[in-house]
């Protein structure tokens, strides 16, 4: 499959003109639990030649495709991926930490990873990852019925947030990571789900383990109240503006 999708890649550049910069998985292979029937996430950073941009119309910042049985696919324009880093978005964040990557140009991962760093706000990122979870959390059913797919919708997100607050950094994208800040006890029930999860179909419904689903109650609860208690940040563009054309000219086409 990874040959396909490398050339999926390679025809989606010839035929829109662009340099793809950074291509990778972004979703639960990428995050460490997919099931039998999880789909390819494939989302890749581009960038135009330069005239495209000297322009004084908006102009569109993504590219999307039509999704089939196994591929899901879409890519952000460089400026677009800036913009969102400067707002301390996740979505960047988790990108470029992929252990899946399908292409790369050299070192544009490191640099603009190391370039995120001074754009990670705290309270942005908890309740963008809550609000994750409580999307997930809303389709428990009977007090503790929930699709596996969905548990790990609101495991990863809860996990995420709760790391974001207590290390105060960018949470990282792979779940076994974030597993090395909860009990030993637990991580050995969410392992065993994993496992489950490596076997089953995504729409799979199990029962919630009583003392997983009173940790995550208990945690989605703390770690919302103290966001509530962090102060505001904002950040201005001057480095990204200089990333950014420091990457139109050196990929000018």
């Amino acid at each position: 499959m990874k040959t396909e999708i490398i050339n999926k890649l390679k025809e989606i550049e010839h035929t829109n003109g662009i340099k793809i910069l950074f291509a990778c998985e972004s979703g639960s292979r990428g995050w460490e639990f997919p099931s039998p029937d999880s789909d390819y996430d494939v989302r890749f950073v581009y960038v135009r030649p330069l005239n495209f941009y000297l322009s004084v119309m908006d102009k569109a910042d993504h590219l999307s495709f039509p999704i089939n049985d196994e591929l899901d696919i879409y890519g952000w324009d460089i400026k677009k991926v800036l913009k969102l880093i400067q707002k301390s978005n996740t979505t960047p964040f988790e990108w470029l930490q992929s252990p899946i990557i399908y292409l790369e140009q050299e070192n544009f991962r490191n640099e603009l990873w190391t370039l995120c760093q001074s754009y990670f706000y705290r309270k942005n990122n908890i309740n963008h990852y809550l609000g994750i979870a409580t999307g997930a959390m809303d389709t428990i059913s009977n007090g503790d019925e929930i699709n596996i797919k969905k548990l790990f919708y609101v495991l990863r997100p809860l996990l995420s947030a709760k790391w974001c607050l207590e290390k105060n950094t960018i949470a990282p994208m792979q779940i076994g990571t974030l597993l090395t800040i909860i009990p030993v006890s637990l991580q050995d029930v969410i392992n065993k789900l994993i496992v489950l999860k490596s076997t089953s179909a995504e729409a799979f419904v199990i029962k919630i383990n009583p003392v997983l689903r009173t940790y995550i109650a208990d945690e989605f609860n703390r770690c919302s109240d103290s966001a509530k208690e962090l102060n505001k940040e904002s950040f201005n563009a001057e480095e990204l503006d200089k990333f950014f054309k420091l990457i139109v000219m050196r990929y000018d086409h």
